[in-house]
């Protein structure tokens, strides 16, 4: 990592939002759902589907997890309005996970009878390790009932492997992400190539298991790999696509679609954007240096 980079990210929470707001709407698609919407009605227009998501975790309150709960009613509501071809991202801590477990698992069952009900999908966000097999146990709950629900696995964790092979059992449909949380070594990778290694091994899992697979990176020697592994295993279209972030490689992203494949684009909105768009920076330390030239540019 650049140290510059480094060191300017590690400062970015010192900047006015209003500066950081600047760069982050590449990442966001605005603060409320018919930017969304617009942003989504874009990419359709280009041969790309998406994902929506309300942004925000941890809440606080059972209100507040039924407001969350509703506000991706709303979403589900708005895709079938504007007849978008998307379909709902949701993170479970936003629905009370973390405060009731039984609330969650009703306010999710909400959502995905509802997007059943509108011929939609709903798939459920991994957040951090101390909610993975939480997260793990409600996804398994909902599937016995519902086949238009699925879950995030994130490939830096050692225990993903297992997770797969316990989930493939009922065919599960996976997001294959790297993840992005700090976590202590003792249970995830940190050196690239073994996140890399766990992360083809996850995806060869998952394809001879016969699961539904959204491979989800930015990684080119990953998408390369996972291209050679479909062609390999002689694996449908139907049976997988890959997924990148709003505002992220687009130029990769664009090449992919050219090439014929299926292509999903993660589409965050809401007014909790800052703490979204600080986990993209860091992430991604090397785009910190236009951080810093719209830091400049503001103050001039």
């Amino acid at each position: 990592m650049n140290p510059i980079n480094k060191l300017i990210v590690a400062i970015i929470p010192l900047f006015p939002k209003k500066v950081v707001r600047i760069f982050a709407n590449r990442y966001i698609a605005g603060d409320n759902i018919n930017d969304a919407v617009k942003k989504v009605i874009e990419l359709n227009s280009k041969s790309i589907i998406a994902t929506m998501d309300v942004l925000g975790e941890s809440i606080k309150d059972k209100e507040e997890a039924v407001q969350s709960k509703n506000e991706s009613l709303e979403v589900l509501e708005y895709i079938n309005k504007h007849n978008l071809n998307s379909n709902l991202s949701v993170k479970l801590t936003m629905l009370g996970l973390t405060i009731d477990e039984g609330l969650c698992l009703e306010l999710l069952t909400e959502i995905v009878e509802k997007a059943k009900d509108l011929n939609n999908f709903v798939r459920i966000d991994m957040e951090d390790s101390s909610v993975t097999e939480k997260t793990i146990q409600i996804y398994e709950t909902l599937r016995k009932k519902y086949n238009n629900v699925g879950l995030a696995i994130q490939a830096y964790m050692k225990r993903t492997l297992n997770d797969v092979i316990r989930l493939t059992k009922e065919k599960a449909n996976f997001r294959l992400c790297k993840g992005i949380y700090v976590e202590p070594k003792e249970i995830a990778y940190k050196k690239r190539d073994e996140i890399r290694e766990n992360f083809l091994k996850a995806l060869e899992i998952m394809l001879k298991r016969g699961a539904y697979v959204g491979i989800a990176t930015h990684d080119i020697f990953l998408i390369e790999k996972s291209k050679k592994m479909i062609e390999e295993l002689n694996i449908p279209k139907e049976k997988y696509e890959f997924q990148m972030l709003l505002g992220v490689k687009e130029n990769l992203r664009n090449k992919l679609v050219k090439e014929g494949y299926k292509m999903r684009i993660y589409v965050p909105f809401g007014i909790r954007w800052y703490q979204y768009s600080m986990r993209r920076f860091k992430e991604n330390p090397n785009v910190a240096g236009q951080v810093l030239k719209a830091l400049i540019t503001f103050r001039r």
